[in-house]
């Protein structure tokens, strides 16, 4: 059987994370790359970490068996990046750089975090670049590309975002209501979102071209319960 080898950037984010603690339970799973700014809190044999303050890969031992599953979990905020532009940078630039990287070492199937409402002629420079993303990540000729666009996210980061927190409160308050298309925006867990890319990216009936919002999420979660 064909050693599964997969490779990670963002692992220190809220779903990068969730992402490799399951993916250290996973048995289906022979070897992890981490691509990482800082040493994760994470031991395990099957686990390396290739640290670069880019998410470069700048050397590559051709003994090494090659990844052929990436994911992409990177994403920031205007008020974390300082600018639009420093957001920019990661949302779109560092992103385009990283899936460059994981195609060019072997990668056929590329599962990338993006947003709901993602689009490249949004008038929100956030939901911009996330859109400009999608279609340059396309348009890289991956076998396969999963975009997951979820709405609010809930769940325990290192270092808690304050727009999260408030915006979780208030959909807490109004989630009953929240009915039809606007059952998309309920916050979802970061580990659902984690297992969700798991789960289409390991789908051997996969579509070349797949995006998963929070209920398409919730829906092929059902499928494997």
């Amino acid at each position: 059987m064909e050693e599964q080898v997969v490779i990670v950037a963002g692992a220190t984010g809220l779903i990068g994370n969730q992402l490799i603690q399951q993916m250290l339970n996973e048995r289906a799973i022979d070897k992890i790359y981490a691509l990482s700014r800082s040493p994760l809190n994470f031991e395990s044999l099957k686990l390396e970490t290739i640290l670069d303050p880019r998410l470069r890969v700048l050397e590559w031992n051709a003994q090494k068996p090659k990844p052929t599953k990436g994911y992409i979990c990177l994403g920031t905020t205007k008020k974390q990046a300082g600018s639009n532009q420093a957001l920019e940078d990661i949302d779109f630039q560092l992103v385009c750089e990283v899936a460059n990287s994981m195609k060019l070492l072997g990668v056929k199937h590329l599962c990338v975090v993006s947003s709901y409402g993602a689009n490249a002629r949004s008038r929100s420079h956030y939901l911009r670049c996330k859109g400009r993303m999608e279609s340059a990540l396309e348009k890289m000729q991956f076998e396969h590309i999963t975009f997951m666009r979820p709405g609010p996210l809930s769940g325990q980061r290192i270092i808690p975002r304050k727009d999260e927190v408030i915006v979780q409160a208030i959909l807490k308050i109004v989630r009953p209501l929240m009915l039809g298309p606007l059952a998309r925006l309920i916050p979802i867990p970061a580990d659902m979102v984690a297992t969700a890319m798991l789960y289409a990216s390991f789908d051997s009936n996969a579509e070349t071209l797949q995006i998963f919002d929070s209920v398409d999420m919730r829906n092929l979660l059902k499928k494997y319960q």
